[in-house]
């Protein structure tokens, strides 16, 4: 099937792998703690990739937490505030308390090359020395046997194993904003331990994309992996199954990309067909009330509502 096909894709089998991560760490020292109210401690998890290419990622344990473990992915513009080497979640403290104060853990990826995660120095073969410190250069290293796509899927995959065999989390939902919101897509789709889904601010579907004036990413534009599943059909993907649900957040006037009514055009034929299929369900807001590339109050509080149905 579609997911299949995905799959191998990405890892070349037809299904997910099952392998956790790399180095786990509990109850690490961060600065960052002295900075949210109800954590009762900070976890680590680094994965370690092809390219020496490495992922960290940290899990906000709330005290008294529920069994509902809410995953938020950074997206291209995330940065670290205190220098290179150190983390940039600090810019979603408000985030992060917000689910804290409601006795949600917050799990939280950034994507690859930004935040902690590293950007490696390769010898290639056939370009010389390379800096892997843009996504557009991961087309230099794409080919029959690896698929860059990994860097972006493979770190929440390998955690979320890691999660399921050490912690009792129940249920998992995730959002993600901007290339954040690509990835929470593609993962919905391909994992269904994802029961709710809200990508913000991202992609829409390729054939109103590319006569948009921003420059798609490597990622968002991979005609190989599209040819798979389109973007509708990774909608559908990520909405299908038993109480499943993807709302699709669009910044209306958006500053950076992705915003406006285009969706008008796809929008009822992915909603109807999840009426078809009669397992699921998939929606879209259109957040009027700013104009950034945000998470804006209003768009958190339709994720809160969704989530807590």
């Amino acid at each position: 099937n579609t997911r299949d096909l995905l799959n191998q894709y990405i890892w070349n089998e037809p299904y997910l792998p099952n392998n956790l991560v790399s180095i786990h760490n509990y109850d690490i020292e961060d600065n960052i703690s002295s900075k949210l109210n109800n954590l009762e401690r900070i976890d680590s998890f680094t994965i370690e990739m092809n390219y020496e290419m490495n992922s960290i990622a940290y899990l906000f344990l709330a005290q008294d937490s529920k069994d509902k473990l809410i995953i938020y992915h950074q997206g291209h513009n995330a940065v670290s505030l205190n220098g290179f080497d150190n983390h940039s979640f600090d810019q979603d403290i408000p985030l992060i308390q917000n689910f804290l104060d409601r006795n949600y853990s917050v799990l939280i990826f950034s994507m690859p090359g930004k935040g902690m995660n590293n950007e490696p120095i390769i010898t290639h073969e056939k370009f010389g020395t390379l800096k892997l410190n843009s996504h557009n250069h991961f087309e230099l290293i794409e080919n029959s046997d690896f698929h860059p796509i990994r860097f972006f899927i493979e770190p929440v995959v390998l955690t979320l194993n890691q999660i399921e065999n050490d912690y009792e989390f129940k249920k998992f939902s995730m959002i993600g904003l901007s290339g954040g919101g690509w990835t929470t897509l593609i993962v919905s789709a391909i994992d269904d331990r994802i029961d709710k889904s809200f990508p913000v601010g991202s992609m829409l579907p390729l054939f109103i994309s590319l006569n948009a004036p921003v420059i798609p990413h490597y990622e968002s534009v991979l005609l190989e992996l599209y040819e798979k599943a389109s973007y509708l059909d990774l909608y559908i993907l990520s909405s299908f199954g038993e109480n499943r649900e993807q709302v699709k957040i669009i910044n209306k006037f958006d500053s950076c990309c992705h915003g406006g009514i285009s969706y008008q055009v796809f929008e009822e034929e992915v909603i109807q067909t999840m009426e078809k299929l009669n397992n699921g369900k998939f929606t879209i807001f259109l957040d009027d009330s700013h104009n950034g590339h945000k998470i804006s109050d209003a768009a958190l509080q339709i994720i809160l509502k969704t989530i807590e149905n």
